[in-house]
């Protein structure tokens, strides 16, 4: 073992017996479910199907879902498996709860001390564990491979400032990345940074390309819409800091009366975003206060998890957020997946900062699905047109599609490289 290994090893040791503690204090901040902190410890809130199990791991919201076109396939071509999907953030625990099929099992992901990772693994004794995109935790990758658990790290990404530190320790991440049996990068950069740290790439596969439009409730739907009327309306999914406000003055310039729907990207955010739009002077309800949208709600506060595909659902032209970054003097985002507006056919706008969804973004633009401007400001310009051209909206929409429809092919790939590794097929008892 690695020098910076042994000492990472000893340290989480040491500091392992204040782990509680840090936990309850989280806990009282809002940021652990106090109920299911034990879970953070590797204590199990529920018991183990008998049987052969497989781990599936994602820190937060996107990565989670990212997986669920993954546990549909594992149910459907492997029903004599258990599912054990694991994750790090509350807001990840409540739409998983809403989306992950019956009989899938969600767990809080222990913190990386040896005894927590001990624990988890003693209870669940996975026979193959897939990790998301950037998770490298060293205490949990190497007791899993110790224990002769198959390893896949999917839909990898890593950045550049990632490798950097890294760089400081390459025995150690040669260590940890040798502990998988496949690595699947998401992008060839990904691939060339992980390889410079001594991976070995089995292939490329990005899971966020997969899987089908968002759920919705029709019932919602047909009552929203209602609602509407023959108002257009525009969705500002996933927005981020600063964009809520910028995005609503701007599309005050618009001649017409339109509906504009703010779905946050992080919805305990809203009271905030509510304070700014009182601060101007703007009428809005708010969702999660059980304020429907009505006739005379021009502006509504989608606050709430799990309803993304029934408000884009609504839209006639979608505003990403989390792209608006530069322009807003803010710490970058990166973007947000244009893909869930685009599996619907809804015409999209982003601003400029996609850098996490840049090979999407490029390819949903070159279709003319997508259309980037630089700054809130600027969206009136071209949303106007879109608004007031349903037939020419509707094409774009289905321009996007199609490139989306080609872009989702990753999952057959991650299959291929994942069935050899699962283990013989058996009856669950």
């Amino acid at each position: 073992m690695s020098l910076a290994l042994t000492v990472y090893r000893l340290l989480t040791r040491m500091l392992e017996p204040l782990a509680p503690r840090l936990l309850d204090a989280r806990a009282k901040q809002g940021k652990e479910d106090p109920a299911r902190v034990d879970e953070r410890l590797g204590f199990a809130s529920v018991a183990r199907p008998e049987g052969d199990l497989v781990w599936l791991h994602g820190v937060s919201v996107g990565e989670t879902l990212s997986l669920l076109p993954l546990v549909e396939r594992l149910q459907k071509g492997r029903p004599d498996l258990t599912v054990l999907v694991t994750s790090g953030t509350l807001t990840s625990a409540a739409l998983l709860a809403r989306r992950l099929p019956a009989g899938v099992i969600h767990q809080f992901a222990p913190v990386d001390t040896a005894g927590a990772v001990a624990a988890f693994l003693d209870h669940w004794k996975p026979a193959l564990g897939v990790f998301v995109e950037s998770e490298l935790w060293p205490n949990l990758i190497l007791q899993a491979r110790a224990r002769g658990v198959k390893l896949v790290l999917a839909s990898a990404r890593i950045t550049e400032k990632t490798v950097e530190g890294w760089r400081r320790f390459p025995g150690a991440a040669r260590e940890i990345l040798s502990a998988f049996d496949r690595i699947l990068p998401q992008d060839e950069t990904s691939a060339a940074r992980l390889e410079s740290l001594g991976a070995r790439i089995d292939g490329q596969v990005n899971l966020k390309l997969a899987g089908d439009a968002p759920p919705h409730d029709p019932a919602a739907f047909t009552r929203l819409s209602a609602a509407i009327g023959d108002r257009p309306v525009v969705v500002a999914a996933s927005t981020h800091d600063g964009e809520e406000i910028a995005i609503v003055r701007a599309l005050d310039k618009l001649a017409d009366r339109l509906c504009l729907i703010i779905v946050p990207r992080h919805p305990e955010r809203s009271a905030g975003i509510a304070a700014a739009l009182t601060r101007d002077g703007y009428g809005f309800a708010v969702r999660s206060h059980g304020r429907e949208l009505n006739s005379h709600t021009d502006l509504y506060v989608a606050d709430t998890l799990g309803e993304m595909g029934l408000f884009l659902r609504l839209a006639d032209v979608v505003v990403m957020g989390g792209s608006f970054s530069a322009a807003l003097e803010k710490p970058p985002v990166g973007g947000h997946n244009p893909l869930e507006p685009a599996r619907l056919g809804k015409p999209a706008v982003t601003g400029p900062d996609m850098t996490n969804w840049a090979a999407v973004a490029d390819a949903l633009v070159s279709a003319g699905g997508l259309t980037v401007v630089e700054a809130p400001w600027d969206l009136p310009a071209v949303l106007a047109p879109l608004l007031a051209d349903e037939a020419e909206a509707r094409r774009m929409g289905e321009r996007g599609r199609r490139a989306a429809a080609e872009a989702g092919s990753g999952l057959d790939r991650l299959w291929d490289a994942l069935e050899p590794l699962l283990p013989a097929k058996g009856t669950r008892r």
